[in-house]
């Protein structure tokens, strides 16, 4: 053992390092909540905690790009403390909550009362949206100054009052975030055919199990999408598609980022993992969200997507909501949406388990990609040193069965995932420097997480002279 120049504060050693580049053994120190030291074990620090991680592996922690953590304004389905604690209790070291809350975050005084909530309770790092629509166009750039990490645009209805904007708000929302820089999340379905659809159902007298899907059909997703990939292309903003389930969409979003479309896109493990035609009955009810679960075979090409990259990012879409608001007799009553950022990497562990994608690919998907799409790599999503030290540790041997009676978002104990048998699980979870999960057992620490701001490359914008700000003035000429 050397003489090491300092101190650290935690030493995790025997463990093997895995980034999206590959892995290696190697000791990992921490100091002052920054990753101070890699390498072999006979030059590591000293430190006052340390952690046995051999067998296991030591990997960034997961960036959960799609949360709705529900406070303020529905903390009967969540709130900061419950929400944070569940994404600990998963291996995730943040979380990005998303604004349609009550008030929407669609100006600086309710992204600050947001912020308040979370400086108080979170455990995790968390990153605040702020809604891209027409109450919020004149706000876009103080939001933008305030730190919001990006904005959500949601062309689908949603929980919330937050109906879609029309395109030609939308059009000037993404001519602001162009020259800003920020990424826009978009839930790209559209309202319109969503809601005739479903009318004309209700109508009929359609309340069974299918019904959902019906009215969200392909056709719905794959519009949406291609006049999103229109509107970033026309503009220079930056897009991020959020929760794609559509096979028939992967095709469409190749050709657009061949062809320098500046977006990313997400998916979440219940389009992986669970069929639509195997929810019927109370799964149903906790099986729908949106979009919807799709049919089966439709699993395997997302998947595949993921795996390539051509889907970048793995989120959950985590939308916990109190129990009874799933429960109600009619089908078309009960809310969308259910708990997943405590499950996401027990599900994934078992893909790598089962052989069906590498520990490199997962960290790739849950770490690197996110933290590089919304501005916090290397920062986050690597384990190296001067990185902030938010790490998972994972037994990849860790047996065990998903229940919904143990999740942490304790208003929203049901999953879709209920009596799914996992291999692999997070053991400790580590926010810059603070172990705040060990064993399973999740730690408090009300306040420790902290709001992270993007550093974005530098914005290129389109189409000056034809943006809504360029025309309002009297010598404008579209050339």
């Amino acid at each position: 053992m050397s003489d090491a120049p300092f101190l650290a504060d935690l030493l995790i050693t025997g463990g093997t390092v895995v980034n999206e580049t590959g892995r290696f053994a190697a000791d990992v120190a921490v100091k002052d909540g920054v990753i101070a030291f890699v390498g072999d074990a006979r030059f590591a620090p000293r430190a006052t905690t340390t952690i046995d991680a051999r067998g296991n592996f030591v990997i960034p922690g997961a960036i959960d790009v799609h949360t709705h953590i529900r406070e303020p304004g529905m903390e009967q389905k969540e709130d900061w403390r419950t929400g944070t604690r569940a994404a600990a209790a998963g291996g995730v070291t943040t979380v990005f909550d998303m604004p349609n809350t009550e008030p929407a975050i669609a100006t600086v005084e309710a992204f600050n009362a947001k912020r308040e909530a979370a400086e108080r309770q979170a455990i995790v790092n968390y990153g605040l949206y702020g809604i891209l629509d027409e109450r919020s166009l004149d706000h876009l750039p103080a939001l933008a100054e305030a730190g919001v990490i990006g904005f959500k645009l949601f062309y689908g209805n949603t929980t919330g009052n937050n109906p879609a904007p029309n395109d030609g708000a939308v059009l000037e929302g993404f001519e602001i975030l162009a020259e800003l820089g920020l990424r826009c999340s978009i839930h790209a379905e559209n309202s319109p055919i969503l809601f005739w659809r479903e009318n004309r159902m209700k109508a009929a007298g359609r309340d069974d199990a299918f019904a959902h899907l019906a009215a969200r059909a392909d056709i719905a997703a794959l519009e949406s999408l291609n006049r999103s990939i229109t509107l970033s292309e026309w503009t220079g903003a930056r897009i991020h598609i959020v929760h794609e389930s559509c096979m028939r969409s992967i095709p469409i979003i190749r050709d657009a980022k061949a062809r320098g479309v500046p977006m990313t896109v997400e998916t979440c493990p219940q389009y992986v993992l669970i069929a639509a035609e195997d929810l019927t009955g109370d799964a149903a009810r906790i099986g729908r969200l949106n979009p919807p679960i799709r049919e089966g075979r439709q699993r395997e090409p997302i998947l595949q997507a993921l795996l390539d990259g051509t889907i970048d990012i793995l989120g959950t879409d985590h939308a916990p909501h109190a129990m009874e608001e799933k429960q109600r007799p009619s089908f078309w009553d009960n809310a969308c949406g259910f708990p997943g950022v405590e499950t996401s990497m027990r599900l994934m562990l078992t893909f790598v388990h089962e052989g069906r994608m590498t520990m490199e690919q997962y960290v790739r998907m849950a770490g690197s990609a996110p933290a590089k799409a919304f501005g916090l790599y290397p920062r986050k999503g690597v384990i190296q040193p001067g990185a902030d030290a938010d790490i998972a540790i994972v037994d990849p041997a860790k047996r065990g069965t998903i229940r919904g009676a143990d999740l942490h978002s304790e208003r929203s104990r049901f999953t879709p995932f209920e009596g799914m048998e996992t291999v692999g699980a997070p053991v400790a979870t580590i926010v810059r420097g603070r172990i705040v999960m060990q064993d399973g057992k999740v730690l408090d620490a009300p306040g420790w997480g902290r709001m992270e701001k993007p550093v974005m490359p530098k914005p290129e914008p389109r189409n000056l002279a034809t943006t809504t700000k360029a025309i309002l003035r009297s010598d404008s000429r579209p050339w």
